[in-house]
């Protein structure tokens, strides 16, 4: 079954039909809300259907999501999404905290989140007939429709900044990608993908403007819905008790997950979603900024982080992104660099390798703490955006390097002592 839908502007309200390829709202340039049929998905399906799903990627989602059936069954785009969630109990003692839960995005094809918006704009490509995909991306989102586009033969090209992480890069073309490093900054290269997808009549996939990379990434809240019925019992016995803690930079992960639950909360699937807390790094806080000002008007920064995946200048999707959390009664945090640093290796000891943008979350979990944010009897659910492995010279800085010995017992039992 295919869902129903239409569009309706986050800022003005205006509502619009789906007979032409809309990206924001012509008359405020506001990000766009898909608004499903939720009646008619309620008539044809209840939640123990999908429970009952046996597919273990996004699509077991598919009657709510605003597509049709995608091509590709048996490609890395059908194993996007139902990624694992952790329970380390050495996190939780570190931490005192009753309950931790760790949901690690790095299994998904290109090793992040990203993936679950590529695939479903991959598809949205295919259905509308567009041959080519393009984005803006410092190398997470990139990769992610790169890898999608790859598994099902679509082009795709990327702009990404020229001093995007290596591994970021070599994954682009490892994809068969058509990459084009931009001499200036991800806003930059931003800007310039639009302007090719209007000068080529190419699809942009662009984060927090096209509006079905929401769609992609509200799947993580289905999962996590699933997660909590499954735990409701044990240790999670209320949804409105579990405080979900996820990186921010354009706002377009935060409002995608905020949509899930909205999504479920109009179904009546749900009566209260869990909260919000959104975590940026204190060089590119534009969002926390607004937040903490009571207001939705985002003002640019300078960015400057450790963390590429969520260094914005001027996020894309900030509104909805400030609405994530101060619906949900969450908040904002903002982490230094060197935190984020200690976090990557606080996660490693863990098991769970996490890029930057990825343990920003984690850092921001434990300055909550700090602050009385969150009460430590609180069952909090940390999401880890992407892997280690995407950024390897990040990883490095948090952890001493290996000694250098001779080949002989002598200097290694000195080593090991």
């Amino acid at each position: 079954m295919k869902s129903e839908y239409n569009y309706k502007c986050s800022l003005c309200g205006h509502e619009y039909d789906t007979q032409e390829i809309i990206y924001t709202c012509p008359r405020d340039s506001g990000n766009l809300d898909v608004i499903l049929d939720y009646s008619n998905i309620r008539e044809a399906l209840s939640p123990d259907q999908i429970k009952k799903s046996r597919e273990p990627s996004i699509w077991r989602y598919l009657a709510l999501l605003p597509i049709g059936e995608p091509i590709g069954a048996g490609t890395p785009l059908h194993s996007v999404g139902w990624t694992p969630v952790y329970s380390p109990d050495s996190l939780s003692e570190k931490l005192d905290l009753r309950d931790l839960f760790i949901k690690d995005e790095s299994p998904n094809p290109t090793a992040s989140f990203k993936d679950r918006a590529s695939a479903v704009v991959v598809a949205k490509a295919i259905e509308i007939g567009k041959e080519v995909v393009v984005t803006a991306s410092t190398g997470n989102a990139g990769a992610a429709l790169a890898g999608m586009a790859a598994a099902v033969s679509q082009k795709a090209v990327i702009m990404a900044p020229k001093n995007a992480p290596p591994a970021k890069i070599a994954q682009l073309l490892i994809y068969n990608a058509q990459v084009i490093l931009v001499d200036g900054r991800y806003d930059d290269a931003f800007d310039l993908s639009i302007q090719a997808s209007q000068e080529f009549g190419w699809y942009c996939r662009n984060t927090g403007f096209n509006p079905f990379t929401a769609e992609g990434k509200k799947t993580a809240a289905f999962e996590i819905w699933e997660w909590f019925e499954n735990h409701k019992n044990t240790s999670v016995k209320n949804m409105e008790e579990l405080a979900v803690f996820v990186s921010v930079g354009d706002g377009n992960i935060i409002s995608g997950i905020h949509k899930g639950f909205k999504d479920l909360l109009a179904l009546d699937w749900i009566e209260t979603p869990p909260r919000i807390f959104g975590v940026q790094a204190a060089g590119s806080a534009a969002i926390a900024n607004a937040f903490n000002q009571k207001s939705e008007q985002i003002q640019p920064v300078s960015a400057d982080t450790i963390a590429d995946s969520i260094s914005v200048d001027m996020p894309r999707d900030g509104v909805r992104a400030v609405r994530a959390a101060s619906q949900t009664n969450g908040s904002y945090i903002t982490v230094e660099d060197n935190e984020i640093i200690r976090a990557i290796k606080d996660l490693g000891e863990a098991g769970i390798f996490a890029e930057p943008a990825g343990a920003a979350s984690f850092a921001g979990l434990k300055i909550a703490l700090k602050s009385g944010l969150v009460d430590r009897s609180t069952p909090v659910l940390v999401i880890n955006t992407g892997s280690g492995l995407k950024d390897i010279n990040a990883a490095r800085k948090a952890v001493p390097q290996p000694l250098i010995i001779q080949p002989t017992l002598e200097d290694l039992k000195k080593a090991v002592n």
